[in-house]
């Protein structure tokens, strides 16, 4: 399989860039500094926006200059495959290659980086191994889909990417994973998280998953049947047809989870039975946002690493860091837009103490698909009409569960946690005492769990503990500033606006 060395770069000022497809982003280095990364969604208010948008880039203008331009992706290779699954259009229109499109920003790309080499190096460069194991499952880049590599730096300081094993379009789990969504009536390539929370409700049905594979998969590690094949979102299987009912929903999708679950547990006991002399693991892609897998993956293989933004948007940071070629300073994913001003510690007391649903923006934005404290809606946990009221407010299924953010040293006294840390809501754990607190518990008991410590984030614990020492609880609802099918607000003016149209105090 083919080998990569990336050596330490002299070009230290490093912008690296995604785009053309869905999630639009631009992260910029000095060195091993990460100096901005943030979303053009946030920017355009349209979710997924997968066009640059300038206001991002003059926003990222104010933290310094670059000599090196990086593209995430080999535009070439990617128009081979789209001739081959008779993609025409795309195939023959020279407009979205990056050199052309580029050009209304006066950009010119210096190096293209494979798509799934991206994701190696951005979920590797942030890691805290010099040599671990990569596991990157997506829907598609150029042709891979799921990817196992070798990765280690030697004394010299050069980094090797040697990909191990692949499979290739149209054998992708991820697209998968986003049919079945379709198929559920939900939005591909943006509401399976969706179908995530449902599966809580459904019941595993081992007939019904022998329909399901029978009609899909092939025997080998996520290797499908020609049906995947050409355009599978506009596809619609075959079996199981939908009664309209909300059972029926949750259902498939409580069965498409196990699967999906399964299928990811082949790939990283394969990769784990290539290198057995290695327990560190780096996983990206888009399929590393499955945080019930990944949970799983947490309790086999404890040394993994997944960056906050493990999908295509991580990967104009994972582009950049591999033309550097050293790991980055990596500290936490607040490294967008920045709101500045104290971040409103006692105003947010306040309006929790008596039971107000109240949001904040302040710092720095996330880098990445979850609010984390600083672009947050929070609430008391403890409230039993709590889920409801701020379902209603984001307009969202009501089935849908909403996340804690707990105090790091109280996390394992609430929840049986997979992990020691789970800082970026990466990963889910029972609640062992649910009917406390309700607003964050799914049908299932589980939550997707944040801890926060000092170090992540000082504003929000300092916030959190202070709500600990009036209430007794030591956690929040924590869920992200938008409302269903919008990107989270952004700047303070964005935060205004949010106040005025859904009537909840923004600070």
């Amino acid at each position: 399989m083919k080998c990569y060395i990336t050596k330490p770069n002299q070009n230290k000022r490093i912008l690296g860039l995604t785009g053309l497809n869905h999630d639009a982003t631009a992260a910029l280095i000095h060195d091993t500094d990460i100096r901005f990364a943030g979303h053009s969604e946030r920017n355009s208010e349209i979710k997924n926006d997968e066009l640059l948008n300038p206001q991002l880039l003059s926003q990222l203008r104010r933290y310094g200059d670059w000599d090196t331009v990086v593209w995430f992706e080999q535009p070439w290779l990617k128009k081979s495959r789209q001739l081959w699954a008779g993609q025409t259009q795309d195939t023959f229109t020279l407009q979205n290659l990056p050199s052309k499109y580029l050009k209304q920003f006066n950009l010119k790309p210096n190096h293209y980086i494979p798509h799934h080499l991206s994701h190696a190096s951005a979920a590797y460069f942030t890691s805290p191994y010099r040599e671990s194991i990569g596991v990157m499952i997506d829907a598609i880049g150029e042709w891979d889909t799921t990817t196992i590599w070798h990765i280690r730096t030697n004394h010299n300081g050069e980094t090797q990417f040697k990909k191990l094993w692949n499979r290739q379009y149209p054998h992708s789990l991820g697209l998968w994973y986003s049919a079945m969504t379709q198929r559920l009536g939900l939005k591909p390539q943006e509401d399976e998280y969706i179908l995530m929370g449902m599966a809580g409700w459904g019941t595993l049905d081992t007939t019904l998953q022998k329909e399901i594979r029978d009609e899909f998969f092939n025997e080998g590690i996520v290797e499908f049947k020609q049906n995947l094949h050409r355009g599978c979102m506009d596809w619609n299987p075959k079996c199981y047809p939908d009664d309209g009912s909300d059972k029926w929903k949750f259902d498939i999708a409580a069965n498409v989870q196990s699967i999906c679950e399964e299928e990811i547990l082949k790939v990283f006991e394969l990769a784990q039975s290539m290198l057995p002399n290695i327990d560190n693991f780096v996983y990206g892609g888009g399929v590393a946002l499955n945080c019930v897998a990944n949970s799983l993956l947490a309790r086999r293989y404890p040394n993994i690493w997944i960056i906050p933004n493990p999908g295509d948007g991580g990967s104009s940071l994972g582009c950049a860091a591999y033309v550097l070629g050293k790991h980055l300073d990596w500290k936490n994913t607040f490294l967008g837009y920045d709101i500045q001003g104290e971040y409103p510690i006692k105003q947010t007391l306040k309006k929790l103490l008596k039971g107000d649903i109240v949001g904040v923006a302040s710092g720095r934005a996330e880098f990445g698909p979850r609010a984390l404290g600083n672009r947050s809606l929070l609430a008391d946990p403890r409230g039993d009409d709590i889920k409801d009221r701020v379902n209603k407010i984001k307009k969202r299924q009501e089935f849908r569960p909403f996340a804690p953010a707990v105090l790091e040293e109280h996390a394992h006294e609430i929840f049986d946690m997979p992990v020691r840390k789970s800082q970026y809501m990466q990963f889910v754990a029972k609640c062992k005492q649910p009917d406390l607190y309700p607003a964050i518990c799914h049908v299932d008991n589980t939550s997707r769990v944040q801890t926060v410590s000092k170090d992540d984030n000082p504003n929000f614990y300092n916030l959190i503990n202070e709500f600990y020492k009036k209430t007794g609880c030591p956690m929040l609802l924590n869920t992200s500033l938008n409302i269903k099918g919008m990107p989270i607000v952004n700047t303070h003016n964005d935060g205004i606006g949010f106040e005025k149209r859904y009537g909840i105090k923004v600070l």
